[in-house]
């Protein structure tokens, strides 16, 4: 039996790069399509948002010279791209989905509808929501916890590079300690960066949990979600 009956898994665009520094590792895909592809085959609701760090980083861009909010706005058609080549992933592997975005393009995906995302997740297909939140100014972290509260989803699943939530960065700092617990209001005070304030305190305002683990892991999905193992850093409201 499941752990959870419905999720939101949010992925960065830079573990769609695999190995690359820049644009997408169909093999890192397709490992990551088979590891969402077992547990909705186990009957868990799953919808998902990416980023799309992987094709354009819209924060460099501004350093460069652009204006924030076209930046934004093409990071969002980024996050397109990679919501597309995941579609594809999973319904080679007969897992059915829809893509929805908030910035329409119809030929593309669906528009955002929070009734119908509810559907398609009731009748056992895969959303997988693109173009963050439609507006700039707000990050693809922000739009997984707008749409996991919107979904009514029972927990945040964001799957990085590293294996949770540490005290200071481990790529920059090797012995930074691993934080398996921590509160929104930790998380928040403590200035984490492994999602951004608002993010936070949307999760803490509508109660869903946060999961951070390694998504490159083969399994860990899986041990999440269907076998309830304590993978990764839990943020919630709870003191540990």
């Amino acid at each position: 039996m499941p752990v959870y009956s419905r999720v939101l898994l949010k992925l960065s665009g830079e573990v769609l790069a695999g190995s690359k520094s820049f644009g997408l590792d169909l093999k890192a895909v397709e490992a990551i399509a088979c590891e969402v592809a077992e547990v909705a085959k186990a009957g868990v609701e799953l919808a998902m948002v990416v980023g799309g760090g992987n094709i354009f980083r819209g924060v460099e861009a501004v350093k460069g010279g652009m204006d924030r909010a076209q930046a934004d706005y093409m990071g969002m058609l980024a996050t397109v791209i990679n919501a597309l080549a995941l579609q594809d992933s999973l319904e080679r592997l007969k897992v059915p989905t829809r893509v929805q975005t908030a910035v329409e393009m119809r030929q593309l995906a669906e528009p955002f509808i929070r009734r119908r995302a509810i559907r398609h997740l009731e009748k056992g297909r895969v959303v997988i929501f693109a173009a963050g939140t439609g507006s700039p100014y707000f990050s693809t972290d922000t739009a997984a916890a707008l749409r996991a509260a919107e979904i009514r989803a029972d927990c945040l699943l964001k799957g990085t590079k590293v294996d949770g939530v540490y005290e200071k960065d481990p790529e920059k700092e090797p012995d930074a300690s691993f934080l398996p617990h921590i509160s929104y209001m930790e998380a928040l005070t403590r200035q984490l960066k492994v999602m951004d304030a608002t993010a936070f305190s949307l999760c803490m305002e509508n109660a869903v949990p946060i999961v951070v683990f390694n998504i490159l892991r083969p399994g860990n999905l899986r041990r999440i979600v269907l076998d309830g193992e304590r993978v990764g850093t839990v943020v919630d409201s709870s003191k540990g």
